[in-house]
């Protein structure tokens, strides 16, 4: 690979009715601080973790609230993607997501997985 730094590319499909969105976050956020370079790619349902107002909506106990857990993600440097056909299959247009999110296709997640990323799903 030639990279000081390994890529994790987390694909989480469970939106806010589900905890695992906050345990992939938890975990991806885990990813960043050993120092690996950590990408979300959200599709299906996931795309509702990153609208705006929703994602005030989901907190699973003991784990942090989702919308500290998506930010500490970003502020810390996390990519983070909205699955285009999911977004515009909800209606959805960028002013809906939170800052930081973007809009993208697979091949963006496929590329990092082609060139040795490590994946996880949730």
């Amino acid at each position: 690979m030639g990279n000081d730094t390994r890529d994790l590319v987390f694909l989480i499909t469970h939106g806010i009715d589900h905890e695992l969105s906050s345990v992939a976050f938890t975990i991806a956020n885990g990813g960043l601080t050993a120092g690996l370079k950590v990408s979300v790619f959200l599709s299906s349902a996931g795309v509702d973790l990153v609208r705006k107002r929703a994602v005030d909506t989901t907190e699973v106990h003991p784990l942090e609230p989702l919308d500290a857990l998506i930010k500490d993600f970003l502020a810390r440097g996390g990519t983070l993607w909205a699955c285009t056909p999911c977004v515009a299959s909800r209606g959805y247009t960028q002013e809906d997501f939170i800052e930081g999110t973007v809009i993208a296709g697979a091949s963006a997640m496929l590329a990092l997985i082609k060139n040795g990323a490590a994946t996880l799903s949730f």
